[in-house]
């Protein structure tokens, strides 16, 4: 029940949309635009009305002591006490315990800074978008090769067992006819060589196919010992793939993604430079503040009859730099020499671009073309082998001859599934650069 309930079975296109959803990389994408949109408010609120509160009790365990001139206290007083006119006279001010409660509301009125943070937020917003656009198409062109290289695996296991099989026949007949006196040992041995040499070829094979298993399963976001089928056949998905309308396919180049990240840095290279320049502009802000306090010898505070005192505050404070001695306008130029920086580095990407596709067009040009042509050797190879086989058994063609055409054979049988591949990669390639996705 546990091995069913972990199967899964995916076409090509249902790996894909599978690991769009779950692929770790791009559900960690997917996180990162929530966190840029959460950022985005993060900054827009700091310019919105901040309110804060506060409550503060004091207890003077031993009061702070003042003098003062005894001159300004009554006469009798001063007789009482025995002081002089020009005497000093020790007193305590104020209450020994006291509670404030206050609320502070502060408000941006203007400041460059905050305004280029709100450009700059949504910028960040969009780089997020796009940088999730490249991970999901990079899963997508990681889904087609892990896909196709588990389609490779499994058909190479097929044809090595086939060719095994007809292979222990082969050796079989030649054992029996050398026993019979009327072959030579050198034919079995060439035979046995070629065996060996298949089987050891199968056992790597496999165990490359549990590889390229886990690879899959890996790049969907599944467990990696999940038990994976898949629906479609490497010479179907070939087929499919084929699509020489592509080759033709208009080169937009804005529509590719990397163009885009990077005219991405450029934008935000010039929200440094604006960001830089506003610090030269002066800062206003507002607050607006009210509170209670209270006195007393005691703890009295929670006692309804006691008194408190309000207050009330407002205040504007305009903050303006006049000078850093040449602090600021560095920073600016340094700003502006990077945005320099940023624009030649999109007009190159743009270049690389135009070559990246062209070349995508020609490797998928090539791959349509020697899948095409690896499949007539491969007949070729199948009606060479056949007739050395048929010669050989007729004692026309000698076993080192049937031996090179079983060689050419498995060689042709590995490159023809090895063109399919290249036919179904090259398009996720070509398609990836073209940032034109066809089901």
């Amino acid at each position: 029940m546990f091995s069913q309930e972990n199967t899964k079975s995916f076409s090509l296109q249902e790996a894909i949309d599978f690991a769009l959803e779950n692929n770790r990389t791009a559900k960690n994408a997917a996180h990162d635009i929530k966190a840029a949109e959460k950022q985005k408010w993060e900054t827009t609120a700091t310019g919105l009305p901040q309110i804060s509160a506060s409550i503060d009790y004091q207890n003077f365990l031993k009061q702070q002591v003042s003098v003062i001139p005894a001159f300004i206290l009554p006469e009798d007083v001063r007789n009482e006490l025995g002081l002089e006119t020009d005497d000093q006279f020790p007193t305590v001010f104020g209450a020994r315990q006291s509670m404030n409660a206050f609320a502070k509301v502060d408000q941006k009125i203007f400041d460059g800074s905050y305004l280029v943070g709100l450009q700059s937020a949504k910028v960040f917003l969009e780089i997020s978008k796009n940088a999730k656009e490249k991970t999901d198409l990079e899963v997508r062109k990681a889904v087609v090769n892990a896909y196709g290289n588990v389609l490779l695996a499994e058909e190479s296991v097929k044809i090595l067992e086939r060719n095994i099989d007809v292979l222990k026949k082969n050796l079989n007949e030649t054992t029996k006819i050398y026993e019979n006196g009327l072959g030579d040992e050198e034919s079995v041995e060439q035979l046995q060589i070629t065996l060996s040499g298949l089987e050891s070829n199968l056992n790597n094979t496999t165990r490359l196919k549990t590889l390229s298993y886990q690879m899959l399963n890996i790049t969907l976001g599944t467990e990696i010992d999940s038990n994976t089928i898949l629906t479609d056949n490497l010479e179907s998905l070939t087929a499919k793939n084929i699509i020489l309308e592509l080759i033709e396919a208009e080169e937009n180049i804005e529509n590719n993604i990397d163009f885009k990240i990077a005219e991405n840095d450029k934008v935000s290279k010039e929200l440094l430079l604006k960001l830089e320049k506003s610090k030269a502009l002066p800062t206003l802000n507002a607050f607006l503040n009210a509170g209670y306090s209270t006195f007393g010898s005691d703890f009295v505070f929670t006692d309804s009859k006691q008194k408190w005192f309000g207050s009330s505050l407002f205040g504007v404070s305009m903050n303006i730099p006049i000078f850093s001695s040449g602090g600021r306008g560095a920073a600016t130029q340094r700003a502006r020499i990077n945005l320099e920086k940023a624009k030649e580095d999109l007009t190159e990407t743009q270049q690389k671009l135009k070559l990246q596709i062209a070349k995508a067009k020609s490797d998928y040009q090539f791959a349509i073309e020697d899948y095409d042509n690896k499949k007539q050797n491969l007949n070729l190879a199948e009606r060479i082998e056949k007739k050395n086989q048929t010669k050989f058994f007729e004692g026309i063609a000698s076993s080192f001859e049937l031996r090179q055409a079983q060689t050419q054979l498995y060689s042709s049988q590995q490159e023809f599934l090895q063109a399919m591949l290249d036919v179904i990669n090259k398009k996720a390639e070509l398609e990836t650069a073209l940032n034109t996705i066809n089901n």
